[in-house]
């Protein structure tokens, strides 16, 4: 007879990616306890486009053709954020 196990909570990559935000963005807001924010959004831009970008290009073994056509975006976009974000 198996012993009874519960569930474990679902591994970071079966969660859905919109429900790994929200939970990281709750957790960063709850922690800033009172302290006043500004430019939230370009700070969860600057925090989520590098490593998107990074996934992509190790993804596409730095292929730029292909990261721009799975990112849709245009190659020169992509080769102008890639130095923004020292990547190439």
């Amino acid at each position: 007879m198996k012993p009874h196990s519960t569930p474990a909570a679902p591994l970071e990559a079966e969660r859905p990616l919109r429900e790994s935000v929200n939970r990281a963005l709750d957790n960063y807001l709850t922690q800033l306890d009172g302290q006043t924010v500004t430019n939230l959004y370009e700070l969860v831009l600057n925090e989520v486009e590098a490593p998107l970008l990074e996934a992509v290009m190790r993804h596409t073994q730095n292929n730029q053709s292909k990261a721009s056509s799975l990112l849709g975006l245009n190659r020169g976009t992509l080769r102008k954020k890639l130095k923004q974000y020292d990547l190439i």
